[in-house]
């Protein structure tokens, strides 16, 4: 595996990773236990972060006149990378209701 296609498996597991934190923050708010909440969005947004960057990457390379070749793989990326950010969101917002709500 090289380039393009190693950058979109990175993003892909990243982001999976982040929204899977996101989810398991809003079952945690669901059950009470807000500290652990705060724990699992943390740790989603740092995931996030590293499929942020993996995707910066290849937007710099794309700046700097290489070409990139958008394939299945690669749309897949964005598409998951976007989804895990409205899962943040929600999560954040979640959380906070979930705790006004206790």
């Amino acid at each position: 595996m090289e380039g393009t296609e190693l950058i979109a498996f990175n993003i892909i597991a990243a982001v999976g990773t982040a929204r899977s934190n996101y989810i398991a923050a809003i079952d945690a708010a669901a059950e009470g236990n807000f500290d652990e909440a705060e724990k699992l969005i943390k740790e989603g947004q740092d995931a996030y972060v590293e499929g942020h960057d993996a995707h910066a990457k290849l937007l710099t390379q794309t700046a700097q006149g290489d070409k990139v070749i958008m394939d299945l793989l690669l749309t897949h990326a964005e598409d998951q990378l976007m989804s895990a950010e409205g899962f943040g969101i929600l999560a954040e917002r979640f959380v906070t209701l979930y705790k006004k709500l206790g």
